[in-house]
């Protein structure tokens, strides 16, 4: 009983053992594991800290950002102050400062009207695109200037980049349209301008005439890069400079007087610099139909002399140095009548190209006409041919009447100079004798 009481007993002890092991064990992983808590909750902390201090941060960040996104930006500038649309801008430029600076890409058409003090508008590109809404992308009423400047692009897509009724000036920027590309217009009462001396326009048809125009207006090319056709008939445009690409639709008269040269590089033609040709520097004239006096026009056409398409200036001839010429052909034409000689002359004629000093109109010349190639000169040589005098032509016999007869000559009795001389001699003794004996009878009858 007692070994197995004792054996209970043991057996009891024995699990008793066991369950004390398993729970030993158990609290140690217990302990472990919540040591490793312990050990991650400042890990986990910082974790979660850094968590939500990013997100706080992107809070910050991507909010504003956000907000702004959603606001309208202004597109244009005047001075110091800021518009949300370029018509505004234009709408409040001032004597002080009418210059629009564009300040992003922008969708609209704009209409020069600034305020009635205002009566020209400089619009700064700077870099940006203006690109028509609905209709042509820039209007420059009657009346009105406007000056585009700068880098940038003014796209008309459809529509034309601009129509003008007034006065531009374009001194730089990208031009595009579907159609045409500039359009002008001069009626009986407004007066179109326009002066381009860079930039590069791109168009099917480059320039062209709104529906109710008369006229094209005056309209001068002095730079730039052209992609496109010129219509023909457009008389009052002037090409002073640039390049283009086609000449198929330049009038002959462009294309002749303006002097385009191929560019073997890009395969543009480029007009060459303003300039005085003669075709015949240098002419004689001659008795017969071409010694005449000359005027202006005539000695430009006799010597061909002509500039290379410029319909604003025109050539005069020095009036001092064609008043020496005339005097001299006027002498050659005296000498001719008379039938006197004439010794050969010649003369050096300076002729200018002179800048027009009144528009078509009547009006002062604008500013932007001016040209640094004013008053370039070219000379030509006109020589008069020395004029012999003439011999004096033979009297021909008079012919005979007729039924009258021919009266018959006497003979012609051979004479000669010795034989002559003593019939003389002869005559003048006798004519002493006689006197000598009439004195010598008087005296004898008065004794």
């Amino acid at each position: 009983m007692v070994y197995t009481h004792f054996g209970a007993f043991e057996i009891v002890n024995h699990r008793s053992m066991q369950g004390t092991i398993m729970y030993k064990h158990e609290k140690q992983a217990v302990e472990r594991l919540q040591s490793n808590h312990i050990h991650m909750l400042p890990t986990l902390s910082t974790a979660i800290i850094t968590f939500f201090l990013i997100i706080s941060l992107s809070g910050t960040l991507l909010f504003p950002v956000m907000a702004f996104a959603d606001e309208p930006q202004p597109v244009a500038q005047v001075g110091n102050t800021t518009y949300m649309s370029v018509q505004d801008a234009i709408g409040h430029t001032s004597m002080k400062n009418n210059t629009v600076t564009l300040l992003t890409d922008t969708t609209e058409s704009i209409t020069v009207t600034p305020s009635k003090v205002v009566r020209g508008v400089t619009l700064e590109l700077n870099g940006h695109a203006l690109n028509a809404s609905n209709t042509t992308a820039i209007t420059v009423p009657a009346n009105m200037q406007l000056t585009i400047t700068g880098s940038g692009m003014v796209v008309g897509g459809d529509n034309p980049a601009i129509d003008c009724r007034g006065a531009l000036r374009i001194q730089g920027g990208n031009f595009t349209s579907n159609t045409t590309l500039m359009r002008f217009a001069e009626t009986g009462s407004t007066f179109s301008e326009a002066s381009i001396s860079a930039g590069t326009f791109t168009a099917p048809t480059l320039i062209g005439m709104l529906n109710d125009a008369e006229h094209l207006g005056y309209v001068s090319i002095r730079g730039g890069e052209y992609h496109g056709a010129i219509p023909a008939g457009l008389d009052t445009l002037v090409l002073m400079g640039g390049s283009f690409s086609t000449t198929e639709n330049l009038t002959p008269y462009l294309v002749d007087v303006a002097g385009l040269i191929p560019d073997s590089d890009d395969g543009m033609f480029n007009i060459s610099e303003l300039a005085i040709s003669s075709d015949y520097p240098t002419v004689e004239l001659e008795q017969g139909s071409t010694l005449q006096k000359l005027t202006n026009d005539s000695l430009l056409d006799l010597t061909r002399t002509k500039l290379n398409g410029i319909s604003d200036y025109r050539l005069v001839a020095d009036a001092e140095q064609l008043q020496a010429l005339n005097r001299q052909i006027e002498l050659a034409l005296q000498a001719v009548a008379k039938r006197k000689a004439f010794d050969a002359v010649i003369q050096t004629v300076t002729i200018t190209a002179t800048r027009n000093a009144e528009t078509a109109d009547g009006g002062a010349d604008p500013q932007f006409r001016t040209s640094g190639h004013d008053e370039i000169s070219a000379q030509v040589t006109v020589s008069i041919k020395s004029i012999a005098k003439p011999e004096e032509p033979v009297k021909p016999d008079k012919p005979d009447e007729p039924g009258k007869p021919a009266e018959p000559k006497q003979p012609d009795m051979p004479r000669t100079g010795s034989a002559i001389q003593a019939i003389a001699v002869a005559s003048l003794l006798l004519l002493v004798a006689a006197a000598v004996c009439a004195f010598v009878t008087i005296r004898l009858r008065s004794s």
